[in-house]
């Protein structure tokens, strides 16, 4: 089956030499660096081919290391809502979001990524001025500093079950 660019399709993941998350590229120039050399195929789609020899790469490894430059995530309601999938934390829910403290601020709780969490409003309503626990209700998922922007897209990919061989490669998924 030749490829064409579907829905989830044609997104690689590219990982360091260390194998480090670096990025998120297209197939065809997953494909270009590795017939030229440059990267190995680790994770193959094996439905879908490249050429008769090929399968399509949905995860490959630059054989050489890259030096990469630290940037951490500042945190921003974008941001918060993009980790956290745009989901209430507490409830499931996707509608009239907001971002609630986990410690609450009246308790000494900071703008803090461990300490924040997107939160419907009606959920932050209830939970007010306590801790989950106090409140109980329980978190969905512990809130964490993001380790990159490609981890969002990476994890929201692997949630949704398009590319679940990259949970391997991908620290908090």
């Amino acid at each position: 089956m030749a490829c064409n660019q579907g829905a989830g399709m044609g997104q690689v993941l590219v990982l360091n030499a260390s194998y480090e998350p670096l990025n998120i590229t297209t197939w065809r120039r997953a494909v270009v660096m590795m017939i030229k050399g440059k990267a190995e195929g680790l994770e193959h789609d094996s439905k879908h081919l490249v050429r008769s020899d090929m399968h399509l790469p949905t995860v490959i490894r630059l054989r050489q290391f890259v030096r990469v430059p630290f940037r951490q995530v500042p945190l921003t309601r974008r941001n918060l809502f993009q980790r956290d999938n745009h989901t209430c934390q507490y409830c499931g829910s996707h509608e009239l979001l907001s971002i609630d403290h986990v410690i609450p601020r009246s308790r000494g709780g900071t703008d803090a990524w461990d300490n924040v969490t997107t939160a419907c409003t009606s959920c932050n309503v209830r939970k007010a001025s306590r801790t989950p626990s106090e409140a109980g209700m329980p978190l969905k998922r512990v809130p964490r500093r993001p380790l990159s922007s490609l981890s969002f897209e990476a994890v929201r990919q692997i949630d949704s079950g398009r590319h679940s061989e990259w949970a391997k490669y991908v620290i908090g998924a």
